[in-house]
């Protein structure tokens, strides 16, 4: 069965989204930062009533958290909100997790990889590429007993956080959204939305203001999801979304990032307009290159979804 057309069944119900968003994603958010609170306020206590907020929340550094300890705590509520959301998957909608990544084939890990290698190309190219043109906005601050483990945990871990996130709004909100309105545009259009406000949070988007920050989220979200509408599945957006991250963790950080960890770059200034233009170039690109690559068919964006006549349930 295709990837979106698996939500056409009788377990469809609106309240049942609402329901699996809120106890899977948000309440398992909660749980699992339960340990990372647990941590803070342990070390805010020892501060004695000297301890001062930092601007950003994620600066653990400043609540005296080794700042690879901090990225591991981050990391868990995902995690746990992963392990959560497919239980209440399949029992509010009796779907699997493979059901929600591409309709309900084996994981096609060569798509995964290849939304790892384009992306990764294109972003880890434009850092370079900005790295030269002005070095003086970048301070090196390579320390081999702090970058050597940060390595290790992002290509483990950080692919967790980025595949919870696909998972939630590329693959199970997608479904739910392409089964009751039977539009691919506004499969990709709802949760790309959603996605964005969801970021709202991040210490980038207090730094330089909402509306200059939302369209950054916003590209992600409508890029991956045309590439999961294109590719019947979720793999390539779970690639690329990874890379992504684990390529910012361990290269580049700056005072604003969530992601405030002992990366090989400090950048002194983000331009967040000039950021915003360069992701959707990449993100044009990034369709090109995928298009031609899997001779992907753009009028399937158009074509209205239609009800399997035999509802498959595994």
């Amino acid at each position: 069965m295709k990837f979106l057309e698996r939500a056409f069944d009788n377990e469809n119900q609106i309240w049942k989204y609402i329901l699996v968003l809120f106890i899977g994603f948000f309440l398992g958010q909660m749980v699992g930062s339960i340990p990372l609170i647990a941590v803070l306020i342990v070390k805010m206590i020892r501060f004695e009533g000297d301890f001062q907020m930092p601007e950003n929340f994620a600066d653990f550094s400043a609540y005296g958290i080794d700042p690879n300890v901090g990225l591991v705590l981050m990391v868990i509520p995902f995690i746990t909100s992963l392990i959560i959301g497919i239980l209440l998957v399949k029992g509010f909608h009796r779907r699997n997790y493979k059901e929600v990544i591409n309709g309900g084939r084996s994981i096609r890990w060569n798509r995964v990889w290849l939304g790892v290698i384009v992306w990764g190309v294109l972003i880890g190219g434009y850092m370079l590429v900005d790295y030269l043109i002005s070095p003086d906005n970048f301070i090196v601050q390579f320390n081999a007993s702090s970058f050597i483990p940060l390595v290790f945990i992002s290509v483990l871990l950080i692919p967790l956080q980025s595949g919870t996130e696909e998972f939630f709004f590329r693959g199970y909100l997608m479904q739910g959204v392409a089964a009751r309105t039977r539009s691919r545009w506004l499969s990709v259009l709802i949760p790309a939305v959603i996605f964005a406000l969801i970021h709202s949070f991040n210490p980038e988007v207090e730094e330089y203001g909402f509306w200059t920050s939302m369209p950054g989220y916003l590209t992600f979200g409508v890029v991956f999801g045309i590439t999961s509408v294109l590719d019947d599945g979720i793999e390539i957006a779970i690639g690329a979304h990874s890379i992504n991250n684990v390529l910012s963790s361990i290269f580049l950080t700056s005072k604003s990032s969530v992601l405030q960890t002992p990366a090989l770059l400090f950048q002194k200034e983000v331009h967040p307009q000039k950021e915003n233009w360069v992701l959707l170039v990449l993100a044009v690109l990034f369709i090109v290159i995928l298009t031609i690559r899997s001779n992907w068919k753009f009028r399937k964006l158009f074509e209205p979804l239609q009800k399997p006549e035999i509802s498959q349930k595994q």
